[in-house]
């Protein structure tokens, strides 16, 4: 379940392909990570794209770290890790799918 329509207001960066901004794919789009955030394209303009609420991932025995393997991707007052194809948000003993 993704947040309500958030706009980004003040956005004058486009970002896309080579843009200088981690790629995030999500579902059926591409999330961009700027300054802790999450930029999702949308109807020209760019919208907040976080998921509400608590989603654990189960069954993942992998610890994502320095060095794991998987792209970091700064997010608030944490770190997020691409992994097969979203992000994973350490929480207590498990991960949670952001």
């Amino acid at each position: 379940m993704t947040s309500p329509h958030v706009r980004h207001a003040g956005h004058d960066h486009i970002h896309r392909e080579g843009c200088g901004h981690a790629a995030v794919p999500h579902g059926d789009h591409v999330d961009y990570a700027h300054d802790g955030h999450l930029h999702r394209p949308h109807d020209g303009h760019f919208d907040e794209c976080e998921i509400a609420g608590h989603v654990p991932h189960a069954g993942h025995d992998h610890t994502h770290g320095d060095g794991c393997g998987h792209v970091a991707v700064p997010h608030g007052e944490h770190v997020d890790y691409l992994h097969d194809g979203h992000r994973h948000a350490v929480h207590e003993d498990h991960y949670d799918d952001h």
